[in-house]
């Protein structure tokens, strides 16, 4: 399975296909069984990372929003 960093680039390239206005969840920027192959903890990690990018773009083109009940957060397309 390839490392976080590598994921963490994938995701934030899948980003472009998103239109404005979408609502997602980190796990829906991948393919259901590409998901389900990556460890848990690796999954853990990748969601902290992609938060701490998203932050450093300042909400330009993605904001973090609520979370859901099961504690995933949640992501805006602007």
């Amino acid at each position: 399975m390839s490392d976080v960093n590598e994921l963490l680039e994938e995701a934030i390239k899948e980003t472009s296909n998103l239109e404005e206005g979408e609502v997602f969840l980190v796990k829906d920027l991948f393919k259901g069984y590409l998901w389900n192959r990556i460890p848990r903890k690796d999954r853990l990690l990748l969601g902290t990372l992609f938060l701490n990018q998203i932050n450093k773009m300042d909400g330009k083109e993605i904001k973090a929003i609520e979370k859901t009940a099961s504690n995933q957060q949640k992501y805006l397309k602007v």
